[in-house]
This record gives C-alpha cells, sequence and structure tokens, in this order.
C-alpha cells in the first residue's frame, strides 16, 4: 500500500518499537520522522539480547521490508532450548523444554536489530531531540523538546521507553510503579582465552538461579548469532555495519532495592561491575566466573517498574507505545516483544486511515483500545514471575531451592567453571 498524499506523523524514541512502527509507515509512503534524544544511534547500551516470540516475528514481517525481514532472520540465533530455574548452585529445581517454533524469531541481539530498524530511514531519525512533552489542539499535535523547539504533525507517537517525556501529557497519572527490585545487566564473550563461558550442560539454556535470600537472583544465556553479522549485512545491507560481531553471553542480577549501595544518578560501569562481582560470591563458581569475566563497560543498572493499567482513552492526535505506556519486569521476554507488536497494529490501523481518509482519531483509540487487551495480559504475567523470585514463604522456598534440586542429579559440578569447548 502506497499513500501518495500523507499526514505527517512525528516519533518520540528510536527505540525497537519506534522504529518498528517508522519502517512501517515509510514503507507506505507516510511522512515519518523519529526524533531521539541520544547524539548516535549507538551512544548507550539498551539490552543485550532479546528472544523473539511469534508475535514479534510477525510484527517484523509486517513492518520491515523483505530484504530487512530476511537479514534479522539470517543474524538470529536458533530459537528452541531449555529455561532452568535452579538453586545458587545450579542444582536444578525444574526446566522447561522450549521447543523450536518455525514461527518463532529465535534470539536477536538488540544493537543488531536496532540496526537493521535503522537501514534505509537514517534521513528519517534525528539525534539530540530529547522529548519533553505534546500538546494538542485541532489540527493535531506539538511534540516539544528540552531545548525549546518543537515540530508539528498530525499524530504523534510516544515511544520513548520507562521514563516517558510524554506519558504525563498522554496518560496523566499513569506513571509505573516501583517494584522494589533492581537489575544489574552485564555482557561477557562467549569465549574467553580458549574457554567457553557456560558449561556445556547449560549450553542451550536460559538459568534462572535463585539465591538464598528472596529476591536475589542471575539470569544467565547465550548470544549466538546464525549467521556472523558482518558476513550478512555485506550479504543483505551493503553499506551498513553491523554493530556487533561475536557471540556473547547476557547476565542479569535481580536484587531488592533494599540491598541497593547506589544513589540515584549515573553510576559508573566499573562500579557497577564490581558490584555485581560481590553479589554473586555466594553462587557456583562457574556464575562467579562469568560475571568476573565480564566487560565492564557493557554494564547497566536499571529499576524494575511495572505499569498501570490505563483507566481513559488515549489522547485523540497522540498515544503511547512500548514500555512508554506498558513497561514490565524483565521476565518472559514479554516487553520488546509487545513493543514490535504495538509497532505493527498501529501502523496497520493509521496506514488505513490514511488511504481511506477516516479519521486519525479514531485509528488511534482503537489501536489503543486493543493495545492494552493485549500488553497487560503481558504485564500481568510478567509480573507475577517476578513475585516468585520475592516469595518469603518458608515451605515453598524450602520446595524450590532445597527439596526440588535434590532430586535431580548434578548438572554442573561445582569444580567445573567453564568448558574449553569451542
Amino acid at each position: 500500500m502506497t499513500i501518495s498524499s500523507s499526514p505527517s506523523i512525528a516519533i518520540a524514541g528510536a527505540g525497537l518499537g519506534g522504529l518498528c512502527l517508522a519502517q512501517s509507515l515509510h514503507k507506505a509512503g507516510v511522512d515519518v520522522h523519529v526524533y531521539e534524544r541520544d547524539r548516535d544511534p549507538f551512544e548507550r547500551r539498551r539490552g543485550y539480547r532479546i528472544t523473539v516470540d511469534p508475535l514479534g516475528r510477525a510484527a517484523l514481517r509486517r513492518c520491515l521490508p523483505d530484504a530487512l525481514f530476511e537479514l534479522a532472520a539470517a543474524v538470529a540465533g536458533k530459537p528452541g532450548g531449555y529455561f532452568r530455574f535452579t538453586n545458587k548452585n545450579l542444582r536444578d529445581a525444574f526446566k522447561i523444554d522450549v521447543a523450536a517454533d518455525p514461527d518463532a524469531g529465535g534470539q536477536m541481539d538488540r544493537q543488531t536489530l536496532r540496526a537493521i530498524l535503522l537501514r534505509g530511514i537514517e534521513d528519517r531519525v534525528h539525534y539530540g531531540m530529547s522529548a519533553a512533552g505534546v500538546d494538542q489542539d485541532g489540527d493535531g499535535a506539538i511534540l516539544r523538546f528540552a531545548d525549546g523547539g518543537s515540530v508539528r504533525a498530525d499524530v504523534v507517537v510516544g515511544a520513548d521507553g520507562a521514563g516517558s517525556a510524554l506519558r504525563a501529557d498522554v496518560l496523566p497519572g499513569h506513571e509505573p510503579v516501583d517494584t522494589g527490585m533492581r537489575a544489574v545487566y552485564g555482557q561477557t564473550p562467549l569465549q574467553v582465552a580458549g574457554r567457553r563461558m557456560i558449561p556445556a550442560a547449560l549450553g542451550k539454556s536460559g538459568v534462572l538461579a535463585i539465591g538464598d535470600a528472596p529476591g536475589h537472583s542471575v539470569f544467565f544465556t547465550a548470544m549466538r548469532f546464525g549467521e556472523r553479522p558482518s558476513v550478512a549485512f555485506a550479504r543483505l545491507a551493503d553499506g551498513a555495519n553491523a554493530p556487533v560481531e561475536e557471540d556473547y553471553v547476557m547476565w542479569a542480577l535481580m536484587y531488592p532495592a533494599a540491598d541497593d549501595p547506589f544513589a540515584d544518578g549515573p553510576i559508573p560501569p566499573a562500579r557497577l561491575h564490581e558490584f555485581a562481582g560481590k553479589s554473586v560470591s555466594g553462587f557456583h563458581p562457574a556464575i562467579q566466573d562469568l560475571v568476573a569475566e565480564g566487560q565492564p563497560d557493557c554494564t547497566i543498572r536499571v529499576p524494575l517498574l511495572v505499569a498501570q493499567r490505563p483507566r481513559v482513552r488515549a489522547a485523540a492526535r497522540a498515544t503511547l507505545l512500548g514500555d512508554a505506556v506498558h513497561v514490565m519486569p524483565p521476565m518472559g521476554a514479554h516487553g520488546g516483544n509487545t513493543a514490535m507488536r504495538d509497532a505493527a497494529s498501529l501502523a496497520t490501523r493509521l496506514e488505513h486511515a490514511i488511504a481511506n481518509d477516516e479519521p486519525l482519531d479514531e485509528a488511534i483509540t482503537a489501536y489503543h483500545n486493543d493495545m492494552v487487551l493485549y500488553a497487560f495480559k503481558a504485564v500481568d504475567a510478567a509480573s507475577k514471575q517476578r513475585g516468585r523470585l520475592t516469595n518469603t514463604n518458608p515451605v515453598q522456598r524450602w520446595l524450590l531451592l532445597r527439596a526440588l534440586p535434590r532430586m535431580h542429579r548434578i548438572t554442573v559440578p561445582a569444580t567445573v567453571v567453564a568448558s574449553s569447548s569451542a
């Protein structure tokens, strides 16, 4: 579908959801521009690996040109494997067999996926433009920036993340709630000095190792590219560079905010990495080694937030997508997939309304009402999983951390830190 005369769409935020939406609108001939606060595409880390589920894959297929979708599929890791819940010593409590669903997109590196989503719309993305709010009138909406500037558009979309500056204007009174949990994310090369940093027995697993104290846990999993990114980019996106080349292990330390030694504000990554190393001192040696070998400059800290379900209809010419409206704890890999689903849904409704000269505010309202239904099912599911980590019931914790692990054989002996096998 190509639109000859198009209203203008302004998107605040160049994350996965905002760029996915921009790709679809641009492909349809819509006049779309993205305004990003960072000074360049990869100024800061925005997470590491994302498990793209069937809904996320369908959204990418819906929004991306064929060649870019093929590129995303080429670099993705193979779907399938196991998700293990273990105690701190990596003794299984139980594991879930994750079938290799052919409709799933597999594991994707977020930076690499963003590079793909930027391809072909580089001139539509404007950096160093920090959104401050949005005003509406009878002719559309005005996106305001922190430097005092503004742009007028027929529709403004807030895709500016959990700390959205637009949310107060679009959905007043719906600031996310702090769960009282914090997470430190890190990255370690999959191989360090010839050693494989994940024990062979856990090579195809995502692992959540639960600590003895409620709320303390460590998650880790490998990001293995399907096709080497530089090769795939040269084949399918000539002239573009792959931002990440080597396989790695993503890990995350989760803990109660009461145990957080840091004040608000920027924290040097090296201090975060040192804190993470000390915090896993009671875990299996393989986990300790994994964190110790992490790249300090890739270490970030985030609060775990949960969105409030909107009780009002979205504003007529402005709406939100992704974490700006439904931020959720990172359990279950729902966040990024739901943001991309938002993009596909909103793109479908806007493109249909523009092509058929239908009211844009009605398209936005229909998107919003539908989004609330599916997105907050994901929010509830992620919140429920987070609750299991902070469970203080002594009987349930004994079953999970003592009784069930004793029923399984030792998966990773304490003497095994890493394998030299490639």
